[in-house]
């Protein structure tokens, strides 16, 4: 499964106050894929999670069953998506996630990541806005999407959640849906960043704990501003590092790296 990543869009210009958010369907096959194809992808995915990672898994019943929902959750590894979907599928919802526009036009490999719903991201780039586009129109018909906030692998030191980017908070003030924070760890000893290959043993335990919906009730009605953006989104990246944090038994940073301040310093 290709690295989701969040379109770096990020609006800081006052707009209208967001719609009113479209009723949630209630079928469970929304956003899901064609049966065959999420059966072929279950088939392959399910062992080799079973089969390299111990579970160690908490909080599915925060996770709602139908409905429009958003997963944020902090990106250690580019096993991690893989990972994830394991836990979102037993836990009743199919992932959607956001793949790099490149991977589409891969023969055989575009065509079956299109048909399990995943949606194209051309990264570093104004066409990173249709893929937002794309989601909402998706959240709004039921489906469940799986974002990082931080749009790409977490260059903390010690492996933190970074500042994240907008898109996540927009899309959820616009849609009115849930956003579920989970927190995981775990993937990046299976498959650290900027490896070429995975440490397969020995075998690696993979935490993950959801929790429930942030409350982003006070953002409801105000204009799409900057400044309620990034407030809207740091109260999102407080939720996932809070979970980080109560697994790894340790206490966070009171403030998210920011990867640009790092280059600035």
């Amino acid at each position: 499964m290709s690295h989701p990543s969040e379109p770096s869009s990020d609006p800081t210009t006052p707009a209208s106050a967001p719609a009113a958010p479209a009723p949630a369907t209630v079928s469970r096959r929304a956003g899901r894929p064609p049966r065959l194809w999420e059966t072929l992808a279950v088939v392959v995915v399910k062992p080799i999670s079973r089969l390299f990672v111990k579970r160690r898994w908490r909080g599915g019943e925060h996770i709602p069953r139908t409905g429009g929902l958003i997963i944020a959750a902090n990106h250690l590894s580019w096993s991690d998506p893989v990972l994830l979907s394991h836990y979102l599928y037993n836990n009743g919802r199919w992932p959607t996630i956001l793949a790099k526009a490149g991977l589409f036009r891969i023969r055989g490999l575009g065509h079956a990541i299109a048909q399990l719903q995943a949606i194209p991201v051309e990264r570093n780039s104004t066409e990173a806005t249709k893929s937002l586009k794309i989601a909402e129109e998706r959240l709004r018909n039921g489906a469940c999407i799986l974002f990082y906030p931080e749009g790409t692998i977490t260059r903390d030191p010690e492996l933190w959640p970074m500042a994240g980017k907008t898109g996540v908070a927009r899309l959820a003030l616009v849609t009115g849906v849930p956003v579920i924070p989970i927190a995981h760890w775990g993937a990046q000893e299976l498959l650290p960043y900027g490896a070429s290959k995975p440490r397969l043993l020995p075998r690696k335990s993979f935490h993950v704990l959801a929790g429930p919906p942030v409350d982003l009730s006070k953002y409801a009605g105000q204009p799409m501003r900057g400044s309620v953006l990034r407030d809207a989104t740091a109260d999102i990246t407080a939720a996932i590092t809070g979970l980080l944090a109560e697994i790894r038994d340790e206490k966070a940073p009171e403030i998210p790296f920011d990867p640009k301040n790092a280059a600035n310093g």
